[in-house]
């Protein structure tokens, strides 16, 4: 182990150590991230795929801290204002294959920031060229493509993160800290709400329309079934379709789901169920409330996790009479209450029930993104790293969208072997399908 890796250890010392990589067998494999050899000042070399929305911030990011080497957006509108604005040396490109087979010498890390629907193509085609890879949240679009880029970056040794900003906060860090230092009990009940969807869902597709001409719509479909274009798709509004996007659950639960997640290892629930207001099986439905069962594990007793959507909100009773904002957690302890309102679970707690939640010690981070250049210059894996971290969050999430589908029946859960143990028919969700040419490597 290096100097640098002793030392970063060494500083998450106390309650938050176990916080850097809670998976002791994925902790060790993770370790062995092979990194960059560059000289002294030498930069690195990015790749962005998807320059518009989110990815406007991701590769404002990669070019505080290397070369934007190419981009490339399937709206030739964004990628023109992001040439001339933003990368004016940057080769563009409207097809990440075409980026990735040109450019693969000439680049050391990519950011995928697309629809969901495209994440895990991309991500494991990077990293199967060798690449470094930070992808935006949820990781994945379903659960098998979960495991197989965490096992892909472990194979690959390639450093990875993914778009979970939040992870770095010092605050969402403490109070995952204080769970796992047992300072509100045994934790019993989660509730976990967000004031998502916050675009159309839950009713019929838009009528076909002509494809915009700087539009590629065949780029932008990638893996997913062809169907006509039309408006509310492409942009925001793709959050929605179970083509394209993961719905709410998928949209907000990699933040507001990442607090409790780092401090109770809320890994391989064993059983889901969800009742939602229906849907047609293209478009999510306007609200859910999806309750997760997780087995004891380690010193963590067994759990329940209730989550809402789309206005749907914990009974206020639970709060002791404090308002409740549009989305938050609540963590129910047999000692005490934490309240952590906001999207990310990252503001200051606040303590219901009389119990003192003292002081704990936990991983300080540089930078959400700083973690995953370090990884990539020095080998030390970023928290939201696949295999340790991302890859499993991701997993639990997704699952919860199983049981969206089924609306009703629980589903027994065997997170080794990704299967339903009393319903059949589900591989196809669990798995996905691809269109020719856009094909899981």
């Amino acid at each position: 182990m290096d100097k640098n890796r002793r030392e970063f250890l060494g500083a998450a010392a106390g309650a938050g150590a176990a916080l850097l990589l809670a998976d002791e067998a994925l902790a060790q494999k993770n370790s062995s991230i092979v990194p960059l050899k560059k000289k002294e000042g030498e930069a690195i070399r990015f790749a962005c795929i998807g320059v518009g929305g989110k990815g406007e911030s991701d590769s404002a990011e990669a070019s505080e801290f290397g070369d934007i080497v190419a981009i490339c957006d399937i709206d030739e509108s964004t990628l023109k204002e992001a040439k001339e604005k933003r990368f004016p040396d940057a080769k563009t490109y409207t097809d990440w294959r075409k980026l990735l087979a040109e450019m693969g010498d000439q680049i050391d890390a990519v950011t995928v920031s697309t629809p969901d629907h495209n994440h895990a193509v991309i991500s494991l085609r990077a990293m199967r060229l060798g690449k470094h890879v930070f992808c935006q949240k949820p990781l994945t679009h379903n659960l098998f493509e979960a495991r197989r880029v965490a096992e892909t970056a472990i194979k690959m040794r390639v450093a990875t993160q993914m778009g979970n900003q939040g992870t770095a906060d010092p605050r969402l860090r403490k109070n995952a800290a204080r769970l796992r230092a047992g300072l509100v009990g045994d934790v019993t009940e989660l509730h976990i709400w967000t004031n998502r969807p916050i675009w159309p869902q839950g009713g019929p597709r838009p009528a076909p329309e002509a494809v915009p001409k700087h539009v590629h719509w065949d780029e932008w479909l990638g893996p997913a079934p062809t169907r006509p274009y039309g408006p509310g798709y492409h942009g925001f509004a793709w959050r929605g379709w179970w083509d394209f996007g993961t719905g709410a659950l998928g949209d907000m639960a990699c933040h507001t789901l990442n607090m409790p997640f780092m401090g109770l290892d809320l890994r391989n629930p064993i059983r889901v169920q969800a009742t939602t207001s229906g849907h047609n099986k293209d478009s999510y439905p306007k609200s859910s409330t999806i309750v997760y069962d997780f087995a004891a594990f380690g010193k963590r007793p067994a759990l329940k996790l209730f989550w809402y959507d789309g206005g749907r909100m914990p009974e206020a009773s639970l709060f002791d009479g404090r308002k409740l904002e549009d989305s938050g957690a609540l963590v129910l302890g047999t000692r005490g209450k934490l309240y952590i309102p906001g999207d990310y679970a990252g503001d200051d707690g606040v303590l219901l029930g009389g119990v003192d939640i003292g002081e704990v010690k936990y991983p300080e981070s540089p930078g959400h993104f700083q973690e995953f250049v370090r990884a990539m210059r020095e080998g030390v894996p970023a928290m939201s790293n696949f295999p340790g971290y991302a890859g499993a969050l991701t997993e639990t999430v997704l699952l919860g969208n199983l049981a969206v589908w089924l609306d009703g029946p629980a589903i027994e859960w065997d997170a080794k072997r990704l299967r339903a143990k009393n319903i059949k028919g589900l591989d196809p969700l669990i798995r996905g399908s691809y269109r020719t040419g856009w094909t899981l490597p």
